[in-house]
């Protein structure tokens, strides 16, 4: 029952298994060889991507700028603020939800005629809760289209 590695090195049980004659020598150098061919194979199988781990890549960023995970972090962390919607007498009310769907990429046409509802009944309405990077930018960008907008943390019962 002879088994071989590849083709190369032919191994039987009588090679592992059979303890050495006195005085053969060459026993003990074909024992090494074989080994030192068995670990040279095992290490060269496993460095072609068999088991070995690629070195992670650290994103490197320049003193006094913020990496993409710092930005991510810091927006989640930061107090939320509400985006308010305030009513005017100057647009319609198909604009006013026009430019709610433009401008909050998430915004359903039922949530937007909500708004806008609230808005013109009650003088007032949220429009979103986001952090304040990101809220200060939906108002400017409500502001560019000629609505009246504001925002204000959240805590204070928005």
């Amino acid at each position: 029952m002879a088994t071989a590695i590849r083709g190369r090195v032919p191994l039987s049980p009588n090679h592992a298994f059979n303890p050495p004659k006195s005085g053969d020598r060459s026993y003990f150098h074909k024992q090494c060889s074989i080994r030192n061919f068995l670990m040279t194979l095992s290490t060269t199988a496993l460095g072609k991507g068999g088991g070995l781990l690629e070195k992670p890549t650290i994103e490197k960023t320049k003193p006094g700028r913020k990496s993409e995970f710092d930005k991510r972090r810091s927006r989640k962390m930061s107090p939320p603020y509400c985006v308010l919607l305030h009513n005017d007498n100057f647009n319609k009310r198909e604009y006013v939800v026009q430019v709610l769907m433009k401008v909050i990429p998430e915004m359903t046409l039922d949530n937007a005629v909500n708004i806008m509802q609230e808005a013109h009944y009650n003088g007032m309405s949220v429009v979103i809760i986001c952090a304040q990077v990101d809220a200060e930018e939906h108002c400017m960008q409500l502001r560019g289209n000629g609505l009246l907008s504001s925002i204000e943390p959240a805590s204070d019962g928005c």
